[in-house]
């Protein structure tokens, strides 16, 4: 089993910055993709962002050049810097970790934090 808690949600005007940790309570060496993910009321969840743990980045076009995710292998804790912050990026934002064991994969999910952008 792995545990994920996040942190660094809260209230933040329009083009202000935010940065979420989500600490792992295993070795993050040993989970193969650690992510982002959100949602917001009424909508899908979403990926946010991604980093393999070869370090290999996906984002999604709404965050690109705004969000930046990190991986402190020696925190275990994965980071979502988020910067100019719109609005439209309000919602509760979850950590994800996924681990393959070779023959299936196993999801983690954390709590969820909520972001809140004010225009």
């Amino acid at each position: 089993q792995v545990q994920l808690v996040e942190s660094g949600g809260g209230l933040v005007q329009a083009g202000g910055s935010l940065r979420l940790s989500c600490a792992a309570s295993v070795s993050i060496f040993s989970l193969n993709v650690m992510g982002w993910y959100r949602q917001a009321p009424g909508a899908q969840r979403e990926l946010v962002a991604t980093e393999t743990s070869r370090g290999d980045t996906n984002y999604a076009d709404s965050v690109k050049g705004r969000f930046t995710i990190a991986r402190d292998n020696a925190r275990r804790t994965v980071y979502l810097q988020m910067n100019g912050l719109k609005p439209e990026d309000t919602a509760v934002y979850y950590c994800n970790a996924r681990r393959s064991s070779g023959i299936f994969w196993e999801d983690y999910w954390g709590q969820g934090t909520q972001v809140t952008v004010s225009s």
